[in-house]
């Protein structure tokens, strides 16, 4: 914008100083012109009184010396008795019109022009002065001239750049102020302000930037409360759940259920400390071999209760990623779960990790029916089958935040296939990886 700006102004000054300059400059030149002309009259009209006492050739020729163009060898004079005084260049037939005409002429010559001025004598006679005015002559000082009008020009072009460079400094400093606290308040830093300055109407976007910053942070902190709050109210039914799950005795099941209260709970103490957390989130990395082993564990027990055949594949190797555990464990379980929500006991599923420059791959395929709109299948809300549809929403948030995206299509055994991808930070390099299958137990 600031360059912007510059070229114009240099571009506008530019043509103005033209326009004023180039028709200055043939004004200097006519001038010089003139002025060349008029000199060479007034050396040729300081002869009349040596003419008007007769036109002796001697005293003629001493006058003649006694002038600037004689002494050069460019002044000659034409008596009335038709003798001729001087170097002249002039033609017969130009002199013989000039002096019955009794009218100043200027004749163009090789090198410059001749200057033919009549003198009137007594008893009417004409005498003829004839002044040679070289090139140099008439354009002597235009160069001297034109220089100080471009050195002037020059001044007034720098002069207008500099100030509308000055000006345009003031105001993208002012817009690059307030695109720098929008990226941050983008970045999640709810307290960047800006103090608002510049041209009126980037003074109005910093007070209404400022205006939103204050309302978003409103808004984030009542979603923070409310959140905190409902999460809090979970933990009455939670602690009935828990003492019911106490008396269930000893068995596998009630193992089971009293381990799902505690993730649970553990669940509900997440979600009341990130509402509770005002600051932005602390860089973590989860190793997504590691947890994927772990969540298809827990997953395991209920498909072996359905006789559901299922794989886990390529979670050999340690994969960091830049997403919190929880986080990454909740969108994880939510695209296993979708298995087991819309799909038929008995149905096989396959969960495989897969790498590539840096990018992680979670792969949730199974054999089910599939899904009928792939398009509308990761927007929030879509879900059919009396979902929320806010499980592979949560799946799409945590591979968007680390640049990555959730990709749903046909999977080769011909239901669904979710594709969960995760940026690395950094990428590490590709490695081998072998495949790893385990087998229904």
């Amino acid at each position: 914008m600031r360059r912007a700006l510059v070229l114009v102004a240099l571009a506008i000054t530019s043509a103005v100083a033209l326009a004023f300059l180039v028709p200055f400059g043939a004004v200097l030149r006519e001038v010089a012109r003139d002025q060349a002309f008029q000199d060479a009259e007034r050396q040729a009209v300081a002869l009349a009184p040596v003419l008007a006492t007769g036109g002796d050739h001697q005293r003629v020729q001493r006058a003649i010396g006694g002038t600037e163009a004689g002494r050069a060898g460019r002044l000659a004079v034409y008596l009335p008795d038709g003798g001729v005084v001087g170097p002249a260049r002039a033609g017969a037939g130009d002199v013989h019109l000039a002096t019955a005409e009794v009218r100043t002429a200027v004749l163009p010559l090789d090198g410059g022009s001749a200057l033919l001025r009549p003198i009137p004598l007594a008893g009417g006679r004409t005498a003829l002065a004839e002044v040679f005015v070289p090139a140099e002559a008439l354009h002597r000082g235009l160069l001297r001239s034109w220089a100080v009008l471009a050195a002037v020009g020059l001044l007034l072009v720098g002069g207008s750049v500099l100030v509308v460079d000055r000006l345009a400094a003031r105001v993208v400093r002012s817009a690059t102020r307030l695109a720098d606290a929008s990226a941050a308040l983008g970045g999640g830093d709810l307290t960047v302000r800006v103090d608002p300055s510049g041209p009126r109407e980037l003074v109005e976007a910093g007070r209404a930037f400022n205006a939103m910053a204050d309302r978003v942070r409103q808004l984030l902190a009542s979603e923070r409360e409310l959140s905190a709050d409902l999460s809090h109210r979970l933990r009455t039914p939670l602690t009935a759940l828990r003492l019911n799950a106490e008396a269930l005795g000893d068995d596998a099941a009630a193992e089971q259920t009293r381990q799902a209260v505690d993730r649970l709970e553990r669940e509900i103490d997440l979600v009341i400390a990130s509402a509770r957390r005002t600051g932005p989130s602390e860089d973590v990395d989860t190793d997504v071999a590691e947890l994927l082993r772990e969540r298809v564990e827990f997953w395991s027990a209920l498909a072996d209760d359905q006789l559901r055949p299922w794989n886990l594949r390529g979670a050999d190797e340690p994969l960091p990623v830049p997403v919190s555990r929880a986080e990454l464990a909740a969108a994880i379980d939510s695209v296993i779960g979708n298995v087991f929500r819309h799909t038929p006991e008995e149905t096989e599923f396959v969960v495989s990790v897969q790498r590539n420059d840096g990018v992680v791959g979670v792969v949730v395929e199974d054999a089910g029916p599939g899904v009928a709109e792939l398009s509308q299948a990761v927007r929030r809300g879509s879900s059919s089958a009396g979902s929320t549809g806010l499980g592979l929403d949560i799946a799409r948030r945590v591979a968007e935040a680390t640049g990555g995206r959730l990709s749903v299509d046909r999977s080769s055994l011909g239901g669904a296939r979710v594709c969960l991808w995760l940026w690395q930070r950094p990428a590490a390099p590709n490695r081998s990886r072998r495949r790893h299958r385990r087998r229904r137990r």
